[in-house]
């Protein structure tokens, strides 16, 4: 099948090519990429999606169109079909994913452009209201949640943003951990939040609330998460040791994904602990920054901290808050609480040795904090 490239992240011109991929005899659509990709994939793929994450290599992901419409359907069954609201990049699998919904749905999306700000989404919401046969049809949206403290943090003071809101049948949010808290304070502003977990080689989020969506199917191996249903990915373009290493088909046939998270399943419902490589070791004890930074998160006051590695001349290494404060004079009384929640719930390894004051964190254009920059300024010790 020919593959040509996308290389605008705009999700109208997104768009316009996944139809004839999704729903079309094609060609397939290569986003995210440079211009060293081959012209042609193995028939039935939909999508060449490359992307490195916060840490990694770019990596290619080969999406098919039945793992991508197969995930759609799925998400369909579990939370209903209606008109979709994209306020996401179209260059990362969940701005596909809300696209191909609209797609199997034959509606169209509605799409935020231009900056994301609350009164740009009070204006996309306002313009979903649609009915037939009488009956209103039923609004959805996709969030990271970065967007989603902006908006719970406006309708504290906006009534038109809790309407907007409110107006959505299901908000889902994913793409990183989202704060206990935080879902607490959407809740209370009358959103309905349902919490992902997914990635680009499950063709987006296939367990919602921990639980499996369709005939998706999670499994602990060793600690790690690891998952097997129709929207898997068929590897990753040009590289076969790394597809070997990600992918593997077990005793019986049946095709898993090695996420490389930690994670623990209780009565059908998958928690996910953090990644398995993003561990320090601090004085001898090994550290997991996800676990603090979730911990840190709950402090009040540090909702938007990200939690990253940095040397250290007594312990080696330890975990270091980076935050946005809009008073500066608070960040010695947060660094001390968010130590101490730290200490009664991780205990005194993983406590925090800094908080970096920073204007804004850094994120890159999937919405995820860019942990490479905050590391490096961690290190520099600015």
């Amino acid at each position: 099948m020919r593959l040509e490239a996308v290389a605008s992240d705009d999700p109208r011109d997104v768009l316009r090519a996944l139809r004839g991929a999704v729903l079309g005899a094609g060609p397939a659509v290569a986003l995210g990429a440079g211009a060293d990709l081959p012209r042609t994939v193995a028939a039935g793929t939909a999508v060449v999606l490359t992307t490195s994450g916060s840490t990694g290599e770019p990596k290619s992901v080969l999406l098919s169109r039945s793992a991508l419409t197969s995930s759609a359907m799925a998400t369909a069954a579990r939370i209903g079909s209606g008109h979709w609201l994209l306020p996401l990049s179209g260059g990362y699998i969940a701005g596909v994913q809300v696209m191909v919904r609209s797609l199997v749905a034959d509606r169209e999306p509605a799409i935020l452009s231009g900056r994301f700000t609350p009164d740009a989404f009070v204006h996309a919401a306002s313009g979903m209201r649609s009915y037939e046969a009488g009956e209103r049809v039923p609004a959805y949206t996709s969030l990271v949640p970065a967007q989603l403290q902006t908006l719970v943090d406006a309708a504290d003071e906006s009534p038109d943003v809790r309407r907007a809101l409110e107006s959505f049948d299901a908000i889902l949010v994913g793409g990183q951990a989202l704060p206990a808290r935080l879902r607490e304070r959407a809740a209370a502003a009358g959103a309905n939040v349902v919490r992902t977990y997914g990635s680009t080689e499950t063709s987006g989020g296939c367990v919602y609330d921990g639980v499996p969506l369709g005939d998706t199917s999670v499994e602990i191996v060793d600690g790690e998460v690891r998952i097997a249903g129709p929207t898997l990915a068929d590897g990753y373009l040009n590289d076969p040791e790394r597809t070997a290493e990600a992918f593997d088909t077990d005793g019986d046939g049946v095709r898993w994904y090695r996420t490389g998270d930690s994670g623990e399943v209780h009565d059908g419902v998958l928690s996910v602990t953090g990644r398995i490589d993003n561990v320090i070791v601090s004085g001898g004890v090994n550290v997991s920054l996800d676990r603090v930074e979730r911990i840190v998160r709950d402090v009040p006051g540090l909702e938007e901290a990200v939690v990253v590695g940095a040397p250290d001349e007594r312990w080696g290494q330890t975990p270091v808050i980076a935050a946005p404060l809009a008073d500066p004079d608070a960040a010695a009384r947060l660094l001390e609480a968010a130590r101490a929640a730290v200490e009664r719930e991780a205990g005194k390894p993983a406590r925090p040795s800094r908080l970096i004051r920073v204007e804004g964190i850094p994120r890159l254009s999937s919405g995820k904090p860019d942990r490479r920059a905050l590391t490096a300024k961690a290190g520099s010790g600015r």
